[in-house]
């Protein structure tokens, strides 16, 4: 594997490298003052993660990343600060995951074969829920960029 992760071609699932992209997805909690993050849980995997998912072709992340807040969670976002990007290893191959923050404008869950259920926890709960070290990482990179209200 030679060149940068980012370069071109690497869009390509068949490439040597897994692009994909997510959000941590959250919203004013009742009364408007605390935050809440959503958690999807996937039953393939059997985890609690942050909505994710691969790049199509020729897609760039940070419209992989709002497309699969919609297809996982049914809410619709305003994309914000970027945030680390996850680096690891599936099945032998690299993988890539731009992620933001990305606050809900609306929209209603509907589970599907991919997501079962989502959560909405105040970071606290969701530390504790969530499944990968990788993730637990990403919601401190949240709370560190969230503006203060």
């Amino acid at each position: 594997m030679s060149g940068d992760p980012h370069g071109p071609g690497n869009g390509d699932p068949r490439g040597p490298v897994i692009r994909a992209a997510g959000c941590v997805l959250w919203r004013r909690g009742p009364g408007g003052g605390s935050v809440e993050v959503c958690l999807v849980h996937r039953p393939k995997y059997g985890d609690f993660s942050f909505p994710k998912g691969k790049l199509k072709r020729h897609e760039e992340p940070l419209a992989a990343a709002v497309r699969e807040v919609l297809e996982e969670t049914g809410h619709h976002c305003t994309p914000g600060p970027r945030l680390p990007t996850s680096h690891y290893v599936v099945d032998g191959r690299p993988k890539v995951v731009d992620y933001w923050a990305a606050e809900a404008t609306g929209g209603s869950f509907t589970a599907n074969d991919e997501v079962d259920r989502i959560l909405w926890l105040a970071p606290d709960a969701a530390r504790a829920r969530l499944t990968q070290p990788r993730d637990v990482r990403q919601l401190t990179a949240f709370l560190d960029a969230l503006p203060a209200s």
